[in-house]
């Protein structure tokens, strides 16, 4: 019989560490909310990459979900872009 692990995230799945998880899910929420703002305004990913001041291709990582390819800092540049601000909370483990 095998043990089956289980995971509270998927992001604790993948990671190697818990601080690499919360990293991983505080980038996809930020990924995640840029992204409805790109499909809200109805941009295409030209359009959304001068909003964003950033070149198509990043729009394109950002809109497939390719998480690695972003830092935190990166991501709050292109939120502040788009007129908004990051805020960020900590709860209790």
């Amino acid at each position: 019989m095998t043990d089956i692990e289980t995971f509270n995230s998927v992001w604790d799945a993948i990671a190697d560490t818990p601080e690499q998880a919360a990293n991983l899910c505080a980038r996809a929420e930020l990924m995640q909310q840029i992204a409805a703002i790109i499909k809200s305004n109805d941009w295409k990913q030209a359009d959304a990459a001068s909003h964003c001041g950033v070149t198509q291709p990043r729009i394109n990582d950002l809109l497939r979900g390719r998480v690695s390819r972003f830092s935190l800092d990166a991501l709050v540049n292109i939120a502040t872009a788009l007129g908004r601000r990051v805020h960020i909370e900590l709860d209790a483990a």
